[in-house]
This record gives structure tokens, C-alpha cells and sequence, in this order.
């Protein structure tokens, strides 16, 4: 413990404990100064990665102590609603984007402000530290809707007794853009990443994919295509139904992917099928830009392994791929967009940091919450972890950072949509969408039709 900080602690414990400090603050005063221990989960990030924030917090509340603890992504919900049941659930958590509506009985939102105790130092000659109360406005939804990227607004804020309210606040957001062999470009004359998914973007499939003399694809020019094997092709396959006009979900939460929005009734043509068939037609063998099939390893794999030219993934990939494949050349390009689209369209893919109901100290989770999201407290965070930010004030300054300009460059034409009360629900259905397809079950407008009716029924 840092000298400084353990002084501060020594005397705000003289104060509580001692007769004098009985005499010197308010009974209330003494209460909010009570120790406290704030137990925070999370998933993907160690603690060294939150240490600066947490000791930078305790600087002025060293009454309070965050035990943080990360669990392993595949145990986490199970973990968390055993500890919800036992009531024995941590103060703080963090859950995806996506799960907002599923936990939402179980939030709470933030308040509209918080009393906390403070060290202030007071007198002239004789300097003393003496705690006082001091009440805080939180942040808003007008400056939610200000100082963060849209997505973000869309997602957090949920009217609830008639009064829209906060029901998290995240510390990074992450944009879906493309990977690419710097290698097999070379090789195969291709000079740079496409810009769009045009016919010179196929083109480029084809001279990149390449198969043996017994029709088996060796290295492939693209993942896409797939559903199992292909990481987070529920994301791609959305946002290509995106860009391409779809209304994925509607103002009231009716899934519309499958419907033709009226813009286009006049025109013959279904946004969200037209993507479908892109996207699967990577995968079908009778199609010229054929480069994907099930028997493949996962994307992810054999992008490291050098035998993959293009997969299309987060920020959060970037220590796995330099991890598992240390002697790859590989560039990151911004994801690609439809030819003479009037807007850009890019996907946003994020955690929350939240409070939960049970717990009994949700004024000061919040408090803390709120001090580790602000642009000053949260840049030790985003410079250990690599992430791209979810604060407008702070995407130039990560422009200028290799690791994530790209992934920053497009926050500001970054979307989500609701998946429902089961966003897993809704991928193993997406991914059965692109399976049927592949396999020709049935119409595609019908089991497109039949996907959205499912998914729909999570959301009910």
C-alpha cells in the first residue's frame, strides 16, 4: 500500500474508533465512512488491468476496498446465477451488451445522485484531514447520449417506470473489422485488403483460395460462409444484413430481418435474404468464390496457422493471434462496406460494467463504477487491454495507436441490435439459418422466415 494511501486509512480509522472522533464528525458522517468491501466480477481482463483505477479510487475513498475476481467466460453466467440463487452474488459485475434486457430484473440502475464521505484537508497552520459528506450528481442520459458512441446509448438506457434510466456503463467497445495474410496478398498479386464486397473483392477470393488435385480447399481465401467454424458468424452475417438495408429488429422489438422494409417494397428486392445468399454463396461449392466448408478448422486457427488470407474479428483477437502464430505478417483494414452506400455501417461488440440489486452497498458500487468509466481514470484501462474506447472525447487519441486505430475508427458508425432475452439462443439459430441454407432445406425465404420467428420467441 502506497505510504500516502495508508496514512489517509490510519487516520480516517483514528476518527471512527477514537472518542475524539466521535466529538469531530456526525453520527451519518461516521456511517458512510464504515469499511467496505465491494467484490467486482468480471470476465477477459486480469486485475492488473484495473489496479491503477482501484488505487487511484482509494486515494479518496480508503474506506472502500474492491476484491476483484475474473472468471472464466464459459463459467460466468453459471457462476453468477448460482450466486444470485445462494445469495451470495458480487456488488458489481460485468455482462455483454446483449444481456442488458436478461438481467434487467436484477440491475440497478444508476441513481440520480450519491452521498459519499471525503478526506478534505482544512486549516491553515495546522493542517488536519477531516472527512465531510458531499452529494454528487450522476451522469445522465444526456450526457450518455453526448459523450459516448451512439451504439452505447441504444443499449444502456431502458425506460423502466416510466422514466428512462442507466442501467450500465461500459468501458471499451469493440468494432467488427478485417484481418488479412500480408503473405498470401503478396503471393497471390493481391495488393491490398478490399474496400467493399464487390465483384473485385470476390475476384480476390478466388486468387486466394486454393485446393488440392481432390477438390479439398487447403488454404482459403476467406471466412466466410460457415456458422460453427467461422468465429462470431452471427456478427458478420448481421452485419452484412445491415449494410445491405435490412431492419433487423424494429421500435417494437418485432424481428424484421426476414420482412422487406417498405423503402423497398416497390423494388423486388429483400435486404436481409440478398445477404444471406452472400454470404453463403462462400460456401457453396458450385459458386465461383467458393472458400469455406465445415470440415475446415475454426477461422480463428487457421488464420494463425497461416493458411486463411481473410477472417473478419475484434480488437480482443490481437494477443491470441500474435500469441499463437508469433512469426505471422498480418495487417488489420477497416470492415468492408456496400459500393456507393449512402452511410457506412459497422458493428459494435461490447461488455457493461453494472450493479447488481442484491447488492448492499449499490451507492458506492455505483460511485466506484462511475470514477473507473470517466476518460481520465479509464485510459490506464484501455492502454493495458488494448481496447478500443467507448468515449468519443477519446477516439483521436487512439487513431494515433497501431493496435487499435482501426477498430477506433469506426466507433462512430458502430451499431448493435437486440438479440433478445438469449443472445446464445439467437447465434446457435442464426448458425442453423446458414446451415439449412447450405444444405438446401427448404426455401431460403422460408427458413429465413422460421429463424426470425424463432428468435423472435426469445424476445416474448
Amino acid at each position: 500500500m502506497k505510504p500516502k494511501l495508508f496514512a489517509l486509512l490510519l487516520i480516517f480509522t483514528f476518527i471512527l474508533t477514537s472518542g475524539f472522533g466521535c466529538k469531530t464528525v456526525s453520527r451519518e458522517v461516521e456511517k458512510k465512512m464504515q469499511p467496505i468491501t465491494l467484490e467486482y466480477w468480471r470476465v477477459w481482463d486480469g486485475p492488473d488491468a484495473f489496479q491503477e483505477i482501484i488505487d487511484k479510487y482509494k486515494q479518496t475513498r480508503p474506506y472502500i476496498t474492491i476484491n476483484y475476481r475474473k472468471l472464466r467466460y464459459s463459467e460466468y453466467e453459471k457462476e453468477l446465477l448460482e450466486a444470485l440463487a445462494e445469495d451470495r452474488a458480487p456488488d458489481m459485475i460485468s455482462i455483454h451488451n446483449t444481456w442488458i434486457k436478461k438481467y434487467q430484473s436484477k440491475l440497478e440502475p444508476i441513481p440520480e445522485t450519491i452521498t459519499m464521505a471525503y478526506p478534505v484537508e482544512r486549516g491553515t497552520l495546522k493542517k488536519e484531514i477531516i472527512p465531510e459528506l458531499r452529494t454528487t450528481k450522476s451522469i445522465t442520459t444526456k450526457e450518455v447520449k453526448n459523450n459516448y458512441v451512439d451504439a452505447v446509448y441504444t443499449d444502456i438506457i431502458i425506460e423502466e417506470d416510466n422514466q428512462e434510466k442507466i442501467f450500465g456503463l461500459p468501458l471499451s467497445v469493440d468494432t467488427l473489422a478485417l484481418y488479412y495474410n500480408k503473405d498470401l496478398f503478396n503471393n497471390a498479386g493481391v495488393i491490398n485488403p478490399p474496400v467493399y464486397w464487390n465483384e473485385e473483392f470476390q475476384q480476390n477470393v478466388k486468387k486466394l483460395t486454393k485446393q488440392n488435385k481432390k477438390g479439398q480447399i487447403i488454404q482459403s481465401g476467406v471466412a466466410l460462409g460457415g456458422s460453427l467454424n467461422i468465429e462470431r458468424s452471427s456478427d458478420i452475417l448481421s452485419i452484412l444484413m445491415m449494410q445491405n438495408g435490412a431492419t433487423m429488429i424494429n421500435d417494437n422489438e418485432q424481428v424484421m430481418f426476414h420482412a422487406v422494409p417498405p423503402i423497398y417494397k416497390s423494388q423486388d428486392f429483400n435486404p436481409g435474404l440478398e445477404a444471406l445468399l452472400f454470404y453463403t454463396d462462400f460456401a457453396n461449392p458450385a459458386k465461383e468464390v467458393y472458400a469455406w466448408n465445415s470440415s475446415l478448422e475454426n477461422s480463428l486457427d487457421m488464420f494463425t496457422e497461416g493458411k486463411l488470407a481473410m477472417m473478419f474479428g475484434y480488437a480482443y483477437y490481437l494477443p491470441t493471434i500474435k500469441a499463437k502464430g508469433p512469426k505471422l505478417k498480418f495487417s488489420i483494414a477497416p470492415l468492408p462496406q456496400i459500393e456507393n452506400s449512402q452511410q457506412q455501417i459497422n458493428f459494435a461488440n461490447y461488455w457493461v460494467e453494472t450493479v447488481l440489486k442484491k447488492s448492499k452497498n449499490t451507492d458506492s458500487a455505483w460511485d466506484f463504477l462511475q470514477f473507473a468509466t470517466r476518460a481520465e481514470n479509464v485510459k490506464s484501462y484501455l492502454d493495458n487491454t488494448k481496447k478500443p474506447t467507448a468515449l468519443r472525447s477519446l477516439i483521436e487519441e487512439q487513431l494515433e495507436d497501431e493496435d487499435v486505430d482501426v477498430f477506433a475508427g469506426q466507433l462512430l458508425t458502430a451499431k448493435s441490435w437486440y438479440k433478445g432475452k438469449d443472445s446464445n439462443a439467437m447465434e446457435n439459430i442464426m448458425a442453423e439459418l446458414i446451415d439449412n441454407v447450405i444444405n438446401n432445406t427448404e426455401t431460403i425465404a422460408k427458413n429465413i422466415s422460421l429463424a426470425a420467428s424463432k428468435i423472435q420467441q426469445t424476445i416474448k
